[in-house]
């Protein structure tokens, strides 16, 4: 401001100078000053603003490389819960009916488990389609050791919800289905069912712990690179201070600036997520029975939410840390 003042100052002189003799060189001289003056000072404001881009642009791609892991685990997360709950719904229970059982019999019983709360699908196998399935496996006729009878029981195979894929609740769910007239037998995997459940269930605790430690190291390194941006105006920052300008003034254009950089950062971290997840499913188009259209909804607006306020509360603290901070320690940091 004081050198802008300085100028204008040497350009009246050029008109008002007296004598005319001294006036030429005189003229000349200070028209040179000026000149060199102004395109020096042109050119310090353009270094400041290319650098302050540069600093802009830095920030937006090392916040946007936090928000894409930051995705990817929540993303993760939500998935393996779904895949769960996939693989727990195809865990089958198969009742094994009488031989005298009759066709609509079946049907009826069938009807009936239907409406069970805990049955997620139910699939009726004849003695006649049990009997080609065997066919088709072994590659031979069952029924020719057997002088032409029909030798494969009827069956009735149904998938529980997720909820009751489990062998507490299935104790209780198989002597149920016992109380159905002609149910002979209830067959299934009890180790599988162990085994899928036990290792579930410590993916999950290692998703948790992940996503912890991955949000700390989030909004450490979100922090640190929104510091130092800060950290490179914090003169500027004693200056305002200094002419009177309240913190909220001072702290608003670095709150803002924030924000954006944390909506430009989301915007482009949900476009490389995008871009992984259509990737995925070209090459592997049954992956949507275990990614919705609600997981991939609350991934993306969790990593505007997070890039938005992280961003914002670092700016809020770090320039708080240098409005408390007296000029001769702005020197020593």
């Amino acid at each position: 401001m004081i050198l802008s003042y300085k100028i204008l100052l040497l350009e009246w002189t050029l008109i008002v100078v007296k004598p005319l003799r001294y006036r030429c060189f005189f003229c000349s001289f200070a028209t040179k000053l000026v000149y060199y003056i102004r395109i020096g000072m042109g050119k310090k404001r353009n270094k400041t603003s290319s650098h302050r881009g540069l600093q802009a642009i830095t920030l937006c791609i090392s916040t946007a490389l936090v928000l894409i892991l930051l995705g990817l685990v929540v993303f993760s997360t939500l998935t393996g819960r779904n895949l769960s709950s996939y693989v727990k719904e195809n865990l089958v229970v198969q009742l094994i009916l009488e031989n005298d059982m009759t066709n609509p019999e079946a049907q009826k019983i069938c009807a009936d488990i239907k409406k069970r709360p805990y049955i997620k699908r139910l699939d009726y196998i004849s003695k006649e389609q049990a009997l080609k399935e065997i066919t088709a496996a072994m590659g031979s006729d069952p029924s020719e050791f057997t002088d032409g009878e029909n030798p494969c029981p009827a069956s009735i195979e149904v998938t529980l919800r997720s909820n009751y894929a489990n062998n507490d609740s299935l104790k209780w769910i198989t002597d149920e289905l016992k109380k159905y007239p002609k149910v002979n037998q209830i067959n299934y995997q009890k180790e599988l069912i162990d085994s899928v459940n036990r290792n579930l269930a410590k993916t999950g605790l290692v998703m948790l712990v992940l996503a912890i430690l991955l949000t700390i190291v989030s909004f450490s390194l979100i922090n640190n690179t929104v510091r130092l941006d800060i950290y490179a105006r914090r003169f500027s920052i004693h200056t305002m201070k200094l002419v009177g300008a309240s913190w909220s003034f001072i702290r608003r254009p670095f709150v803002n600036r924030a924000i954006w950089i944390g909506l430009i950062a989301g915007l482009i971290a949900n476009t490389v997520l995008a871009a992984c997840i259509y990737g995925l499913y070209v090459s592997e188009p049954d992956i949507l029975s275990v990614v919705t259209r609600r997981d991939m909804a609350v991934t993306a607006a969790v990593v505007f939410l997070f890039g938005i306020i992280i961003t914002a509360i670092c700016a809020h603290i770090s320039v708080n840390k240098f409005l408390r901070m007296k000029a001769g320690e702005l020197y020593n940091i």
